[in-house]
């Protein structure tokens, strides 16, 4: 079987889309999650799958049976030869391949590989898409447990954008469907978005490298300032950042900071306000009752990183709102260890909205910029050398400010090739 087992989050910001899988097609709404790999989705076989979801969606369970195109993935495939990692007698001619992937909150979900169509659409003009297939090995998900078991905010799957082999952008690419890369933007007041595979031409963005030989997108931080007073990074923490870095993750919906930086952090931000004694709540947030704009009551937080690309966050954008005038800081201690034992720094998408950001795995490098989600990008067909305008338009979207909960529909393009909504 092959195991993965990604990084921790606490609370849920789910960014989802629709996609179609099998012949004939059949909707699936899965998570959209550049820190794990995997496109998974519910099996007709499941054992603990969510029968409802509290999102108002309906979910559906995928039956290989059911889909003309669908073959079941062995143990002699040359794709399970390349992920298997368990001892070579639990996967065998004649048995089928299977995977697993445990997340840092501890849900797991575990199944069998399944060769099938993913039914895809290319752009073919300013907000038109004409309609195509490409075959995708997925995940079919035969047990769940943990939150993957639960009807609160219950998906049909997860759809992994990381950087390996297994992912979907990593099969399109090889088949010579789509480019090794893809951009989202996360609208963090309005809701909805886009994410669009394929060369962004306008705006024009700044980036910084990947670092080398890491599972996630990892980049190298160079320094924090709250207001432009420096956080001052120990010589440890500038090591360790350097050669593991720091890990984008849109799965993830916090902001986590190792200890020394967490505590310097938080203690500029709450100097912005010293009338003001924040109250905590569910045993970890930092909270205030504050009815003006919160913009206007707390500092800016810079990260500059290599290439002198920075990142701006706003208070709206580190703050998220559990009341009408009850705010409270999306930052938190880390506590999550890398193999060596050092503490990671991991960006969610909570400072990671309305910003477009951009992944590009052919340069190795990733940026972005300040923009506002709800408007349009412009994007390359890389058949005809056109450029053509991929707009957010109006996507339903659900949010839960009794526990800081987010859930928002993204549309999901392809340029050159790109998902059905």
């Amino acid at each position: 079987m092959m195991w993965e087992i990604y990084p921790p989050y606490v609370l849920r910001s789910l960014y989802f889309t629709r996609l179609q899988i099998g012949s004939p097609p059949k909707d699936y709404h899965v998570q959209v999650d550049t820190g794990s790999d995997l496109l998974w989705v519910n099996c007709i076989e499941c054992e603990n799958c969510p029968k409802e979801s509290d999102l108002g969606i309906p979910l559906r369970l995928y039956d290989p049976k059911d889909s003309s195109t669908a073959k079941k993935v062995g143990c002699d495939d040359d794709f399970c030869k390349s992920t298997f990692t368990g001892p070579s007698d639990e996967c065998k001619a004649g048995m089928l391949c299977a995977y697993g992937v445990k997340y840092g909150d501890g849900s797991s979900t575990t199944g069998y590989f399944v060769n099938d169509n993913v039914q895809i659409a290319q752009v073919s003009g300013n907000r038109q898409t004409t309609p195509m297939s490409g075959n995708v090995i997925l995940g079919c998900g035969a047990k769940q447990s943990g939150q993957l078991g639960s009807s609160d905010q219950a998906l049909d799957g997860i759809l992994g954008f990381g950087q390996s082999n297994t992912s979907m952008i990593s099969q399109l690419s090889s088949a010579k469907k789509v480019r090794k890369m893809f951009s989202h933007c996360l609208d963090g007041r309005g809701g909805g978005g886009i994410f669009a595979i394929g060369e962004v031409v306008q705006p024009k963005i700044k980036t910084t490298p990947l670092i080398d030989d890491q599972t996630h997108y990892n980049i190298e931080l160079k320094s924090i300032d709250v207001n432009g007073e420096d956080i001052k990074l120990p010589t440890s923490i500038l090591d360790f950042i350097k050669k593991q870095a720091v890990v984008v993750d849109s799965g993830t919906t916090l902001a986590y900071f190792p200890d020394e930086v967490y505590n310097q952090l938080m203690e500029k931000i709450m100097a912005a306000q010293p009338g003001k004694k924040p109250h905590v709540v569910e045993k970890m947030f930092k909270c205030y009752q504050y009815s003006g704009n919160i913009d206007d009551g707390f500092p800016v937080v810079n990260l500059h990183f290599a290439n002198s690309l920075s990142l701006k966050v706003l208070p709206h954008q580190y703050f998220f709102q559990v009341e009408d005038d009850e705010w409270c800081i999306g930052f938190q201690n880390s506590n999550l260890k890398e193999k060596t034992g050092k503490e990671l720094t991991l960006l969610g998408d909570i400072i990671l909205s309305d910003k477009l950001v951009t992944y590009d795995m052919e340069k190795k490098v990733i940026g972005w910029t300040d923009y506002d989600c709800s408007s349009s990008i412009k994007v390359k067909d890389e058949e005809s050398g056109n450029v053509y305008e991929v707009g957010a338009q109006d996507i339903s979207s659900s949010h839960y400010r009794c526990n800081s909960r987010m859930v928002l529909w993204l549309l999901f393009f392809l340029v050159a090739a790109c998902l059905i909504n």
